[in-house]
């Protein structure tokens, strides 16, 4: 198993989601983590939604996001839902927390 460690927390591993970086001794993507702050959650409430890792973790993640913002943004990109797929009640409650 080939892994690269990109940051204390951070990590790469082929094997694991294509090797995009993840948190290290997880399946929890810099990504995922990414996104639930993009909605505006706190780092601390993150770990409400992703209860297997720690606070550190968390904003290791987030630093390494801001230190490789265009890498993340592709993996962001590229597993985005089309919007065609999105459910109406979904879409109106983003528009509503967007307003």
């Amino acid at each position: 198993m080939s892994s690269e460690t990109l940051s204390r927390y951070v990590t790469r591993n082929a094997e694991i989601l294509g090797g995009e970086p993840i948190v290290t001794g997880t399946r929890t993507s810099v990504r995922a983590i990414v996104g639930l702050w993009r909605l505006g959650i706190m780092p601390e409430e993150i770990l409400n939604h992703l209860p297997h890792l720690t606070l550190a973790q968390v904003f290791d993640a987030l630093s390494f996001y801001l230190d490789n913002q265009p890498e993340i943004n592709e993996y962001i990109d590229r597993n985005q839902v089309p919007d065609d797929l999105v459910h109406p009640a979904v879409k109106a409650t983003l528009r509503r927390s967007n307003h």
